[in-house]
């Protein structure tokens, strides 16, 4: 049968920018690396320190054998979803640290508080890495190239860290009782920060809804008035990216391909000052067979013609000049705006019924998709508000929504975690009134919520310097998610909670 192929979605990345983004992300993932092997020396001395970094090098190895041995491509949202894991691993580690803190300070020798403090930290553990698990899940699913990379590293860095975590710290620190070794989980700097604050954080409940609703009401009225910057995943097109011999202004650049793309693409500085990329709907509704060639050639003549290229050759161009392409045709792009709010349509309902069958409520699974839902909102506020202001690209694209699906299993685990206590503080102490028992359990868990932030920003903010233009609009996007996310787990997850509670009794 005469059935001729044409092409609906294609991208290229010529070595020169493949090769600038593998190093960029390599040498931002080393950084960051490291980053955290200090922060957690510094924070939990040398020696709980040092068997947690113990566990986050293994976890590194058993990573790159896992994802070798399933023949994963190494891209650069894989590089990022390894270093992202790496800050997220931190974690099981701080609840461990946090509850033996605790078990000590009740009294406990050495041995029996390691042993409490492990069993009683499994709860949250395990609630918490399980709905971060979910969103990877859901991502690998309804993601696609290099998306379902980055859920690939995501989920299997899940399960390596949790290994590494609970049972080779474990192994580590029955090596060192068993020897009389002194064991101390906290440095003299950081051993009296934040234990036993008194914070009455539901009191202050109103007061961060008036927060959150202003943040809301701007994201909403920047939805209608400015809108967002769609890439080209959702309104479909070509983008080129060109690097010249010399430094451009995009105005000329947009000017002199007026003509020959039938109207003004859209040309941004992307990176340095002589590279650009340009976004064009020039006919992209064109089936033709040599209609990619026939935009390429109209995208030559009219660099060539403005006197951005001087003598270069049209092979030349193609070979040096354009360092990738991509082109995404309507239809595709329909699919992809459709797999996206599907995406997060089926996270947020799997991690409410998770929530609900988990804490045998479904107050606590409202508070957590409220939460969710907020974070989310005031996400995409900011890539609204703030897309032509900042000096890097705010693209709404594929890589923004497993940004958006990461922020929500981070936030989700953050959440979870707090509800643990709360459920725990509930059952030890009935006869408490039900805000005193919540404020206790935001209260001590707001060390260790702080010290995950703290480690997992600053991996993020590591990437943001070092990691290239190429992830500079993704990893800004989960900076803000962590970070209003980290805020809603105690100022929006559980407030709401308090008032079903009250509210449905």
């Amino acid at each position: 049968m005469r059935a001729p192929a044409r092409i609906v979605e294609e991208q290229i990345v010529g070595p020169s920018l493949g090769n600038e983004s593998i190093n960029a992300g390599m040498y931002s993932f080393i950084v960051a690396f490291v980053m955290v092997l200090v922060y957690m020396l510094f924070f939990y001395s040398k020696k709980a320190g040092l068997a947690a970094n113990i566990a986050l090098i293994m976890n590194l190895f058993f990573l790159f054998g896992i994802l070798a041995s399933l023949g994963a491509v190494l891209t650069l949202p894989g590089i990022a979803g390894i270093v992202l894991t790496m800050g997220m691993a931190v974690d099981a580690n701080v609840i461990i640290y946090e509850r033996v803190q605790e078990e000590l300070r009740s009294g406990k020798g050495i041995k029996l508080a390691i042993t409490d403090g492990y069993k009683n930290a499994y709860s949250a553990i395990i609630d918490g890495q399980v709905t971060t698990f979910i969103t990877g899940i859901v991502l690998y699913v309804f993601g696609s190239g290099p998306i379902k990379g980055f859920a690939t590293t995501l989920m299997v860095g899940i399960v390596t860290s949790l290994f590494t975590a609970i049972f080779l710290t474990r192994l580590i620190f029955e090596w060192q009782l068993n020897r009389n070794k002194i064991i101390t989980f906290t440095s003299k700097i950081t051993a009296g920060w934040l234990v036993n604050p008194k914070i009455k954080f539901l009191e202050k409940r109103k007061v961060a809804y008036i927060i959150s609703g202003t943040l809301i009401t701007i994201s909403l009225i920047s939805f209608v008035v400015r809108g967002f910057n769609l890439g080209i995943d959702f309104q479909g097109g070509r983008t080129y990216t060109i690097r010249f011999d010399q430094d451009v202004k995009v105005a000329d650049v947009q000017s002199a391909l007026a003509d020959d793309l039938g109207s003004s693409p859209e040309v941004k500085t992307f990176g340095s000052d002589n590279q650009v990329r340009i976004v064009t709907k020039y006919k992209i509704d064109d089936l033709s067979e040599n209609v990619d060639n026939e935009v390429e050639e109209a995208l030559y003549k009219g660099l060539k013609d403005g006197g951005f290229l001087g003598d270069v050759s049209y092979d030349k161009f193609i070979d040096d000049y354009r360092l990738s392409s991509q082109k995404v045709g309507p239809t595709i792009s329909d699919d992809i705006k459709k797999d996206a709010v599907i995406a997060i349509g089926f996270a947020l309902l799997f991690i409410f019924l998770y929530i609900m069958v988990r804490f045998s409520n479904w107050k606590y699974g409202l508070g957590g998709v409220v939460s969710l839902a907020h974070d989310t909102i005031i996400t995409l506020g900011f890539f609204s508000v703030f897309h032509g202001v900042l000096p890097f690209s705010l693209e709404i694209d594929q890589a923004f929504i497993a940004a958006i699906l990461t922020v929500i299993g981070y936030s989700i685990n953050d959440t979870v975690i707090v509800y643990d206590r709360i459920r725990e503080y509930l059952k030890l102490y009935p006869k408490r009134e039900l805000d005193d028992n919540m404020n206790h359990a935001m209260n001590s868990t707001l060390r260790r919520t702080l010290n995950t932030s703290l480690s997992t920003l600053v991996v993020l903010l590591t990437i943001f310097i070092f990691g290239g233009a190429n992830i500079r609009g993704f990893i800004f996007a989960l900076l803000v998610g962590i970070g209003v996310g980290t805020y809603s787990s105690i100022f929006v997850a559980s407030p709401i909670v308090y008032e079903a509670i009250n509210k449905f009794k």
